[in-house]
């Protein structure tokens, strides 16, 4: 007898029209390999490794993404050089905080999710509908999040249309917000943020923008114990990216490593770091 849910030994879910997700997609034929699919038991949450802290910062050709190595697993340090900024296509950029395996299964799906609606649709999504996208599938996750399984991602990148930089931020329900200038997420966040508003200009070009960057994660890592500082001696140093009209870059590793020798440097004499001036 045939199958009626196969056609050419392709269930039919694969020749169906109407959608362009992959998430969708794989929700009707294996719903079992997505990550919200899953369930935790309860205290889950506190066994996995957590990562922080992300920041990111706009300039007038772009905009620029750091995180900093650390995971976190209570007390402990559950690994020293995680990396939590990815490309999440061509012109855009994913940064993972909370959770660190799901988060880091979620960046794997978003990913693929924006290269099946590619092509398919032969065009790819605006950027805000990426960070829509994002948003749905931070809301499938709500479930796992009850549980301690929260995944809180940052979400930036060129935008073609409007030729500029963006950044969009999230909550645990899948709210997304556009924010402007600079924002960062992680337990250090709020260190960030406050370091990042003295430091911050309009005006700064992609290497000022990546220094500024650097010098609010060294700020978060000064009062935030989950946040991990530069470590000179392992030659661990902040994941930096850059979107542009261009498309994404990664800042090469010698170049961060020379900016935090000389943020580190600068710290000798001044341990808090610059200061903004008052006029």
């Amino acid at each position: 007898m045939r199958d009626e849910n196969f056609s050419g030994g392709l269930p039919r879910e694969f020749l169906r029209t109407g959608s362009s997700s992959f998430s969708d997609l794989a929700a009707a034929v294996a719903p079992n390999v997505l990550p919200t699919a899953r369930s935790a038991a309860p205290g889950a949450g506190e066994l996995g490794p957590h990562g922080t802290t992300i920041v990111a910062a706009t300039f007038p050709g772009g905009v620029v993404m750091a995180g900093d190595r650390r995971a976190t697993m209570g007390n402990l340090i559950a690994q020293r050089d995680i990396e939590k900024v990815y490309p999440a296509d061509e012109y855009s950029i994913i940064g993972i905080a909370g959770a660190a395996g799901i988060a880091v299964e979620m960046v794997g799906l978003f990913q693929v999710e924006l290269e099946h609606y590619e092509k398919l649709e032969g065009a790819p999504l605006s950027l805000v509908g990426k960070a829509n996208r994002l948003a749905t599938m931070i809301r499938q996750n709500l479930p796992l999040a009850m549980q301690g399984l929260v995944v809180v991602p940052l979400f930036a990148g060129w935008d073609l249309a409007s030729s500029e930089g963006r950044i969009f931020s999230y909550d645990a329900t899948g709210g997304r917000y556009e924010e402007h200038s600079f924002f960062s997420v992680g337990s250090g966040s709020i260190f960030a943020r406050g370091s990042l508003k003295k430091l911050y200009r309009p005006d700064l070009d992609a290497g000022c923008a990546a220094m500024a960057l650097i010098q609010a994660l060294y700020d978060a890592a000064d009062d935030d114990s989950a946040t991990g500082g530069p470590d000179l001696t392992r030659r661990i140093f902040p994941v930096v990216m850059v979107a542009s009209a261009d498309g994404v870059d990664r800042v090469a590793e010698a170049q961060v490593a020379d900016m935090v020798n000389r943020v580190v440097q600068a710290r000798m004499q001044h341990p808090d770091g610059p200061g903004a001036p008052l006029t």
